[in-house]
């Protein structure tokens, strides 16, 4: 706080935090939500677990009302010849590869015929894929986005949504993060800067 004001009213003074709302044809974003990082053994913990369970919903709504339906993971090569900067950062994640156990989406969001699936070496969804072109060719305005973890790769595909173009969307009960302060902390972050942050029972009310 700086002189009595709070966090938020800090940003309100200086402009932020205005709402995108919901424009022209949706599509949703589900970025990792992997075996790895449901299992808190491995890359997981925190609210993942819970963020995976709501999601559902919004993946049936989105598939009912033929939404344009994306996910990522994160694949590296077998050899690692693809290591980069991140996975100098965190070395584990150069054991996500193609075939990988922990590199498959979790069962109870798998992906159907016409989803898009995004491989992806860095955190962003939209870094060197194919993404957004596939988001445009769909007509994609406003973005849905859930995922894990908020702080990480769903803070940095929101980012890059933005940037090009998209109207980010943050579902704040379908993204998860290991450590609930870099969760919070993103989600304020996100929601005055980036995008809007909604809660899942407003997006099932479409």
């Amino acid at each position: 706080m700086t002189n009595g004001a709070s966090e938020e009213d800090i940003y309100s003074r200086q402009g932020f935090g205005h709402s995108l709302g919901i424009q022209g044809q949706v599509g949703f974003l589900m970025v990792d939500f992997v075996n790895g990082f449901s299992d808190p053994a491995v890359f997981g913990g925190g609210n993942i677990a819970s963020a995976i369970e709501q999601t559902h919903d919004v993946l049936m709504l989105a598939r009912n009302r033929r939404w344009p339906v994306a996910h990522s993971r994160i694949v590296y090569a077998d050899n690692g010849a693809d290591a980069n900067v991140f996975s100098a950062k965190v070395p584990g994640m150069l054991t996500l590869t193609e075939n990988a156990s922990i590199s498959a989406i979790v069962p109870s969001l798998a992906p159907i015929s016409g989803e898009c699936i995004v491989r992806k070496t860095a955190p962003s969804a939209f870094f060197g894929t194919g993404l957004a072109p596939w988001l445009t060719m769909h007509r994609v305005e406003t973005l849905l986005i859930a995922g894990c973890t908020t702080s990480g790769c769903v803070r940095a595909s929101v980012v890059d949504a933005m940037c090009h173009g998209f109207r980010p969307v943050v579902i704040a009960d379908c993204v998860g993060d290991r450590a609930m302060g870099p969760h919070q902390a993103s989600l304020f972050d996100i929601a005055q800067k980036y995008g809007d942050v909604v809660r899942r029972a407003s997006i099932l009310a479409l």
